[in-house]
């Protein structure tokens, strides 16, 4: 199985998901079943009221998934989002965004993971995430 390492991952997004290397994702951490991303603030993300978009916190849960789902199967492309579910707990600051994933259970054919968000510098809990990943047959 191909390692799936931050920098791999990196590639990935500025090479194949460019829409979301022009928002700045990228991936901090990745460890075996593990990862997290962080997106930057910007003032474009922002809603009315002055918090962050959801379409912004989604993005980023989804990403996440994505990268941790890659620890666990290596570099499968392929695998797609069939479900995610998020609830946003609190507003977020306008800083960076982070986000911790990790793998709750991985089938031969699904993936479901966990994926928290974060206002840098603060351990209070944004939002939480849970997805699962269609895994196309080898």
């Amino acid at each position: 199985m191909t390692e799936v390492t931050v920098d791999v991952f990196n590639a990935i997004i500025k090479e194949e998901l460019t829409w979301v290397y022009d928002m700045g994702v990228q991936a901090i951490e990745m460890g075996q079943s593990t990862a997290t991303l962080m997106v930057p603030y910007d003032e474009k993300m922002l809603r009315p009221g002055g918090t962050l978009s959801g379409p912004t916190m989604m993005m980023l849960a989804d990403a996440c998934m994505f990268a941790v789902l890659l620890t666990e199967i290596g570099l499968v492309k392929l695998a797609v989002t069939t479900n995610l579910n998020i609830d946003f707990l609190n507003k977020p600051e306008p800083k960076n965004l982070y986000a911790k994933g990790r793998m709750l259970k991985c089938g031969k054919r699904l993936a479901v993971m966990a994926v928290d968000l974060y206002s840098e510098g603060s351990d209070k809990l944004v939002a939480h995430s849970t997805g699962t990943y269609s895994i196309p047959p080898r």
